[in-house]
This record gives structure tokens, sequence and C-alpha cells, in this order.
């Protein structure tokens, strides 16, 4: 059973070859003793899962029709409301917060058959690229555990290259789902702004957040995107019509233009990193495609306006934390106003507390025309140049990160080092496209590399049909950690 991606656990299930119980206890099991190693889960809820897997192969045995992936066992990213289950953002100020409400994303897991099992680790609040500023440690990579999972879902991308999950939730806002895909060898989906309700996703920056999924392959990928995608009232930035529907996988890209950032591979980017994106483009290549150069615009302005936006919508979004209503509520306080204070000092780790206050910065009054009106303007010139390029091209092909991943605690006091990791991925974000990272090979060191697909808006079966093509002629979404359980 381990080893299989998620549709060919469905279709055992399916075949009446595995039950959905025996699948959802067997992950359990490997959880409970493997995950001391990675740290990817911060909750498992065994009792509701097992409950939940027999109601699912009851319904199955009963001859009901759900989806191609009923009785899969699947993750969530902690910052995801989950009835009964703990929902923290990793951070002290939501330790104990059961919701009394499921996330849009997890009524539609429900009604497809699948089975939540538990809450995965990340950085809190989603506000990293590494999965180490939560409050509950670093999520460890299953490739070296002593290097970095890759954030903020470092916690749902260890869990599938672990083995311990077929499949799983991540959330996006700057690269968050891409990232981690490509620092633990694993494929994930950043769909297009509008195409997955935000209702019941924690708010970071609310106009660049996306839930999407992470598993073994694209197909695995696309399964849940199908599921989890559609429209919803709740959510009135959710603008898509109906779910997404992927047709066959194609054999060739006969004249499909891809276009190839020059002034990604220059600069900062590790060799090892350039050399096996490139070879990712030589692929697409060999069966039809047209590879172009073009240099990206707006490059030295993507990180600051990135940060100025994000980090005054996280300001404006985390000041319902108060010490008031929910949440953590110090026990120093003396007063209202120290309720205040020191309610949110204690509460919420550094990283939180630092993007808080550039983004009170920059929404300030005297500063406000300064930097976020300003950061708005290149926004709308980001959008721009992209709308430009995909008249040219049918997708974009870059690296995710120009790194592979590092050691644990090595950038973490380095702010500005670590946001200059975000350089590829923040910008998709910012014009709210849809992008697929995928594996593409190894350093030196047997650590993975990872390559993006950007596409225009709502062009997921483009990038997906691409992807597909590419996973059939390439073995890296195969391969797994030492360890892992296959």
């Amino acid at each position: 059973m381990f080893g299989k991606s998620a549709l060919e656990l469905a279709a055992l299930i399916k075949a009446k070859k595995l039950n959905v119980v025996e699948a959802a206890s067997a992950y359990i099991d490997i959880i409970e003793k493997n995950d001391n190693r990675y740290n990817a889960f911060l909750a498992v809820s065994k009792e509701n899962a097992l409950i939940r897997a027999q109601e699912i192969q009851s319904l199955l045995d009963s001859g009901e029709t759900l989806s191609p992936l009923a009785g899969v066992p699947i993750a969530i990213k902690d910052n995801i409301s989950t009835i009964g289950i703990e929902t923290t953002c990793a951070s002290k100020m939501l330790k104990g917060y059961t919701p009394v409400f499921n996330a849009a994303v997890i009524e539609k897991l429900e009604k497809a058959g699948m089975v939540v099992i538990g809450k995965c680790n990340m950085d809190e609040y989603a506000m990293g690229g590494s999965s180490e500023t939560g409050a509950f440690g670093a999520v460890h990579n299953p490739w070296d555990t002593e290097r970095v999972a890759g954030g903020s879902s470092g916690g749902s991308a260890a869990a599938v290259v672990a083995g311990e999950i077929p499949l799983a939730l991540g959330s996006d806002t700057g690269g968050s789902i891409r990232q981690p895909c490509a620092f633990c060898g694993v494929t994930g989906i950043k769909p297009t702004y509008g195409s997955v309700s935000r209702y019941g996703l924690v708010a970071y920056a609310s106009s660049l957040d996306q839930i999407g999924p992470i598993g073994q392959n694209i197909n695995d990928c696309a399964a849940l995107l199908s599921i989890i995608s559609g429209p919803d009232t709740r959510d009135s930035t959710c603008v898509i019509e109906k779910p997404f529907e992927f047709g066959e996988t194609k054999t060739s890209l006969e004249g499909v233009k891809i276009g190839l950032p020059k002034n990604y591979f220059s600069g900062g980017i590790d060799e090892e990193v350039k050399a096996a994106v490139l070879a990712a483009a030589k692929e697409f290549e060999a069966v039809g495609a047209i590879i172009e150069e073009f240099e990206m615009p707006l490059m030295d302005y993507m990180v600051p306006t990135y940060y100025i936006i994000a980090c005054a919508e996280a300001s404006s979004n985390l000041s319902r934390y108060d010490g008031l209503k929910y949440g953590y509520r110090s026990d120093n306080a003396g007063s209202l106003s120290e309720v205040y204070r020191l309610s949110r000092s204690e509460g919420f780790g550094l990283e939180v507390k630092r993007r808080i206050m550039l983004g009170s910065f920059v929404l300030s009054s005297g500063y406000y025309d300064a930097y976020y009106k300003k950061a708005l303007q290149v926004r709308s010139l980001i959008k721009d140049a992209y709308k430009n390029l995909f008249a040219k091209y049918d997708m974009i092909l870059s690296p995710v990160a120009p790194t592979t991943a590092y050691k644990i605690g090595e950038n973490v006091g380095d702010p500005m080092k670590m946001y200059m990791g975000d350089i590829y991925t923040i910008s998709i974000n910012l014009a709210g496209l849809p992008a697929a990272s995928l594996p593409c090979g190894f350093d030196s060191a047997g650590l993975p590399i990872g390559f993006q697909l950007i596409g225009d808006a709502f062009s997921e079966n483009k990038i997906i049909g691409a992807a597909r093509v590419y996973q059939s002629r390439t073995d890296y979404h195969e391969k797994k950690p030492e360890g892992a359980k296959t």
C-alpha cells in the first residue's frame, strides 16, 4: 500500500482490495511511529479519522459514487479550520483553539469521501519560508533531518515525501506550497486566485492567500484540485463558476511556447539548481515545445512590493488577536492596555511580530502614500507585465528557489536573506496566477531541486497538461528519501 499514489490507493479501495479503515489505520500507525523524526504533524485525529473511514467504507459498500479519491487519507495544513481538530496556525496565540466550523475545502473533501487524518506543522500564521518560525518546533526535511523542509507548508510537503500521508493541503501566499515542494521533492499546485474558496482559511494576506494540493505527482494533485476548486458564496473573491476538470495526458507539446526568464538564471542562483532547471526545459523541448528566453521585468521591485503588501494585510488581519475575544491572554496583565500589549507580545513569535510592525508602519499616517500606495501601483505593473508575457507564451518555466534546502537555524536570524529566497515565487501571488512545482533533480548533497510552470489566470489545464508530459518522461517525483515508508 505504501509508496502507491493517491489515485492508485483509491483504485484499490474501489476494487475492494483495500478497506478504507485499514488504509487510515496504516497511515496513522506510520505517523505515530516515524513523525518524531520530522515533526510534520501537530495533531493526529485518530478516533475521528477511523470513525470517518468506517462511514466512507459503508457508503462505498452500499454502491455510493463519491469521487476518484474516495477513501484516501489526507492531511491538512494547520491554518485551515477543522471541526473537532485543534487549529493553531503553529502559534502560541491559538494553542487549544478548536473551530466550531469547517473550512469550505474540508466540506468538499468530506463530500468527496476523503479521510482527514490530522493537521500539519507550518511557519507561524504562514509567515516564513522554512517552517522554523512555528511555536511547536521546526519541520525536519526527510531527505536530511538537519535541514529545513521549506515553508510555510513544510509539514504538508514533508509528510507526503516521508510516506506519512499520500496527499495534503497547503496554502500559498508567496510560494508557501511551491517552495517546500521543491525542497522536499514532491509536487504541488498554487491555483489561480479565486478558484478555491478561502472560507475557513486563517488569513495571512487576504489578497494573496490561496489553498492548494501537495502530492506525490501531478495526477494526484490535479484530482485533489478538482475536488477543492469551485464556487462558494461565503468567499466573495471566489469567482470560478465550476470546479476544474482535467482531461487525459498528452504525449506531445508540439508548438507550445514556453518562456524562460534568463535573468532568473544569473546572480544568486546555485549552479546545480540552474543546471537542473535548464535540463527540465530541454525535456520540454524534446517533446516539441518552443523554448524562448526573455528578460523578466520589474525584478528589483518584486520582493519589496510583496512584503509591503503582505505585511500590511497581515497587520490588519492579525489585529483581531487582542487577548479578549479568543486566543492567548497573558496571565501577567493587570490592566486593559497590558492585556493588549502582553497578550500580543507573548502570544506571537518574532517573525509574526516583525511583519505586523512592518505592516503597521507602511499603513501609518505619513507613510501610506510613500510605501503602501506605491506598492499597489507596482503590483498593477507586475500584473500588466504578466499579461503581456502571456500574449506571447503559453506558460513560463522558472526555478522555484535559488538554493536547495539549507540547515535548520542557518538563515533564521537573517530576515533579508530569507525574504530574497522568495524572489521567483512571489510575483505569481501578486498577479493571482497559477503555478505548479515539480521535482527535476538533486544537488551533489542529494537534496531535491524543483522548477515551476506558471500559467495565465485559470489556465490550470495547460500547466497540468505540460506537467503530466514532463512526469511521464522523468522519475524524479518517484524518488524517496532513505527511511521513508514505501
